[in-house]
C-alpha cells in the first residue's frame, strides 16, 4: 500500500490543502478511495471509450466494438442509448425519491405530526400552492400545507396529463417540450417506462430511446428535484447568504464532533439545531468536552450550511479522511454518495457510524432509523451517543490547521431581493449587466468529485478562469464545496474577477461565485434562468440566454440526469473527467449534440481536455451574445432630461 502512495504526491491527488495534509500524515497501512483508484483500473469496455457493454439479459454480457452486434442483434448505438437511459432513470429516481419524502413530510408538519419540523416559510408555501393551482386566499397555512403535500405527492404517481410545475418555465420552452412529447406525465411513470423500454427486446431505436431518456430526466429536474427544493425551503426556510468556514480544519479538538453526511436535510437540520441545547451542552461538559460541534459532508452539508451556517468540512472524496482525523465521535449518514468503506474505516477508530434511513444500511454501522414522528427524540439519542463516545477518543488527533471563509445560501428569492429590494425584487440589474457586457454570461459549475481525477482541481480551475473573464459562476453540490474550500466563495475572491464582473459584485455586495445549495438545488438554477427570461431583454426562451453548464468531475448517475434535463431546457452542457458512457457510439453522440440542439436548443457532450472545454463554453456563450446582438460592449451613457425627451419609442 505504501508503494502505491509513493506514485503520486498528495498535491497530485487533491487540490484541497486539508486533504493533502491528511494524506501526508495518515497511516500508510490504511486504504482510501484515492489508493483504490490507483490499484483498480476502469474496465476499458465498461468505460465506453473502446467499446460498449450490454448486460441487460443473461445471454450477455455482450461486449461490442464498431461493426459488431450483440447476440440479439442490438447495435452499439442501441446498447449505448439503453445504458445511458438506464443511468438517467437511476439518477432521476434518487433525486425524485427525495422529493417524494419531503412532500409527505410537509403534510405531517402542517398537521403538527412531524416531531421537530414546522413550516418555516409560509410565504413560499403560498407561492408554491399557486403554481399547483391551489387556492390560498382566506385559508389557514396548515390547511394549505396539507393540500400542497397531497398535490405534490400526486405528481409522482400521476399517469396522464402534465406535471404541473413545468409551468414555471417560460411559455416558449413549454411549447418546445410539448412539440417533442417530453413533458413528464408523472415522475414514477417516466422512470418505469424508461426501464421497460430498455429491457431486452423492447425499444431499439436510438432516437426513440433517448426521447424517453429526456422525458425521464425532465421528471427529475422539472418534477422531483424541483418539488424537493421548494418544499425544503418551505419547511427549513428559504436560504439567505451567511458566512461560514470550511475544510477538515473545522473539526474541534476540545468538542464533540458530529458529522452529518448524505443528502436528506430533515434529521440533520434537527441535529444542527440541538447542538446549542443547554441540557446537551451541560451533558457534554460532564464527559470533558467544551461543546458540541456539528459539521457536514456532501449535500447534507450544503443544506445545513445555507440555512444554519454549519461548517462543511468536505465533499464526497473527503468522507474517509474525516474519520482518519481521529476527532469524529459520530458520523450520521442518510442516503446517496455514502461509501461502504466507511464501515471498514471506523473499525480502526473510535468513530460511531450511524445509518438513519431505511433505504441505506451499511455493514459495520449502527442503525438508528429516522421516522417523521421521532425526529427530536432520535436526534437527542444520537447526540448523547456521540457525547458518550468522546472519552474514547485517542489522546492525539490529526486535525489540519487549515480553514477557508465562505459565503453561502443564495436562493432565487434572495437574489431577486438583493438585486431589486424587498418591494421591487427583480432580475433586471442582472439582465442589464449581461446586456451591457459587464457580465458576459452565467456558467453553472456543478456535480461530483471523481477519484480518477485530481480532487477539486477542475472545479477550481474552471471557476477561476470564468470569473477572470467576467462570467458569473453559480454552483451546487460537491462542486460548490470544492471552490468554497479554496477561497473562491468569499468577497475577497472579487480580486480574481474581471473588471466588469467585479463592478457588479462590489455594487451588489456578492462574491463572484454564488452558492445555490445541494445537487437537488440544480432545480433552483432552472427557476433563476426562467425568471431571467421573464424579466426580458435576453430573448424569450432559456435557449436564448448566454448561459452554460459544466460537470467537470462527475461520477454519479444523478449527474447524467441533471445534464440531460438542462440540455432539454435549452442549455449547452459539457462533462469532463471521466467519459459519458456513450463515447464509442457516434450515433448516440450525434443525437445528444446535433439532435438535441435542433429539438431543444441545448446539448450534452463530453470534452476530455479541460482547456478545450473552457474555450467551447466561452464560444457557445459568445455565440448567444451575438445572436442577441450583445457582442459589442456598450458604453454606459447617463442621459439628461432633454436627451430622454428626444428618445423615440422603438
Amino acid at each position: 500500500m505504501a508503494k502505491d502512495k509513493e506514485k503520486r504526491k498528495p498535491e497530485d491527488i487533491s487540490s484541497d490543502a486539508a486533504v493533502c495534509e491528511m494524506l501526508k500524515n495518515m497511516d500508510p497501512e490504511l486504504s482510501t478511495v484515492f489508493d483504490r483508484s490507483e490499484s483498480m483500473k476502469a474496465c476499458p469496455i465498461g468505460s465506453s471509450v473502446s467499446g460498449i457493454c450490454c448486460k441487460n439479459c443473461s445471454m450477455g454480457p455482450c461486449r461490442l466494438k464498431e461493426g459488431k452486434t450483440g447476440l440479439c442483434g442490438a447495435t452499439m448505438g442501441t446498447i449505448g442509448a439503453r445504458n445511458l437511459a438506464r443511468s438517467i432513470a437511476a439518477g432521476a429516481s434518487a433525486h425524485s425519491d427525495h422529493g417524494r419524502d419531503l412532500a409527505h413530510l410537509l403534510g405531517l408538519a402542517a398537521q403538527d405530526k412531524a416531531e421537530g419540523v414546522k413550516i418555516k416559510d409560509p410565504e413560499k408555501l403560498i407561492e408554491f400552492a399557486k403554481v399547483l393551482d391551489i387556492k390560498t386566499e382566506g385559508r389557514e397555512i396548515s390547511e394549505i400545507g396539507v393540500e400542497v403535500s397531497e398535490k405534490a405527492s400526486s405528481l409522482f404517481g400521476q399517469q396522464t396529463g402534465e406535471v404541473d410545475v413545468i409551468k414555471i418555465a417560460p411559455e416558449k420552452r413549454q411549447e418546445i417540450w410539448r412539440k417533442n412529447n417530453v413533458v413528464p406525465r408523472g415522475v414514477d411513470r417516466e422512470v418505469v417506462e424508461m426501464l421497460h423500454r430498455t429491457n431486452m427486446g423492447v425499444d431499439q431505436d436510438v432516437e426513440n430511446i433517448l426521447n424517453q431518456a429526456v422525458r425521464c430526466a425532465m421528471s427529475d429536474g422539472w418534477g422531483g428535484s424541483l418539488i424537493a427544493t421548494e418544499i425544503s425551503d418551505i419547511l427549513f426556510s428559504t436560504p439567505k447568504p451567511n458566512k461560514a468556514k470550511t475544510t477538515l480544519g473545522m473539526l474541534k479538538e476540545d468538542e464533540v464532533n458530529i458529522v452529518i453526511h448524505g443528502h436528506e436535510p430533515t434529521l440533520s437540520d434537527i441535529i444542527a439545531t440541538l447542538a446549542d441545547n443547554e441540557e446537551l451542552l451541560e451533558y457534554a461538559k460532564t464527559k470533558g468536552a467544551n461543546g458540541i460541534n456539528v459539521v457536514g459532508i456532501c449535500c447534507t452539508a450544503n443544506e445545513v450550511l445555507m440555512r444554519q451556517g454549519v461548517a462543511p468540512i468536505g465533499n464526497f472524496l473527503s468522507q474517509e479522511l474525516a474519520i482518519m482525523t481521529r476527532a469524529v465521535e459520530a458520523m450520521i449518514v442518510d442516503v446517496q454518495c455514502i461509501m461502504q468503506s466507511l464501515g471498514e474505516v471506523t473499525k480502526n477508530y473510535h468513530t460511531k457510524l450511524i445509518t438513519s434511513s431505511p433505504k441505506c444500511k451499511i455493514p459495520g454501522a449502527i442503525h438508528m432509523q429516522f421516522e417523521e414522528n421521532n425526529g427530536l427524540k432520535l436526534a437527542k439519542e444520537i447526540i448523547k451517543l456521540a457525547i458518550d463516545n468522546y472519552p474514547n477518543r485517542a489522546k492525539e488527533v490529526c486535525i489540519p490547521d487549515i480553514k477557508s471563509d465562505l459565503i453561502a445560501g443564495f436562493s432565487r428569492e434572495y437574489i431577486k431581493y438583493m438585486l431589486g429590494g424587498k418591494f421591487r425584487g427583480s432580475f433586471r440589474p442582472l439582465n442589464d449587466a449581461i446586456i451591457d457586457g459587464r457580465i458576459q454570461g452565467v456558467v453553472g459549475i456543478v456535480g461530483c468529485n471523481n477519484a480518477r481525477c485530481t480532487h477539486d482541481k477542475y472545479h477550481n480551475y474552471l471557476t477561476k478562469e470564468f470569473i477572470s473573464r467576467d462570467y458569473l459562476v453559480v454552483q451546487t453540490g460537491c462542486g460548490a464545496l470544492s471552490t468554497a474550500k479554496c477561497g473562491l466563495m468569499k468577497s475577497e475572491a472579487m480580486e480574481l474577477a474581471g473588471d466588469g464582473l467585479r463592478s457588479i459584485c462590489e455594487a451588489v455586495g456578492i462574491p463572484p461565485v454564488l452558492h445555490l445549495g445541494s445537487c437537488i438545488d440544480n432545480s433552483r438554477i432552472l427557476t433563476v434562468v426562467s425568471d431571467m427570461v421573464k424579466e426580458g431583454g435576453l430573448g424569450d426562451d432559456i435557449s436564448d440566454l448566454p448561459i452554460a453548464g459544466v460537470a467537470p468531475e462527475w461520477m454519479s448517475e444523478k449527474a447524467l440526469s441533471i445534464g440531460t434535463y438542462f440540455a432539454a431546457s435549452g442549455a449547452y452542457v459539457a462533462f469532463s473527467g471521466e467519459p459519458i458512457p456513450v463515447e464509442s457510439s457516434i450515433e448516440v453522440k450525434e443525437e445528444m449534440t446535433k439532435g438535441w440542439q435542433k429539438k431543444y436548443g441545448g446539448q450534452l457532450e463530453y470534452i476530455a481536455d479541460i482547456d478545450e472545454l473552457l474555450n467551447k463554453v466561452i464560444e457557445v456563450i459568445q455565440d448567444k451574445r451575438k445572436a442577441l446582438k450583445l457582442d459589442v460592449a456598450k458604453e454606459r451613457v447617463l442621459l439628461d432630461m432633454e436627451a430622454r425627451r428626444s428618445l423615440k419609442d422603438v
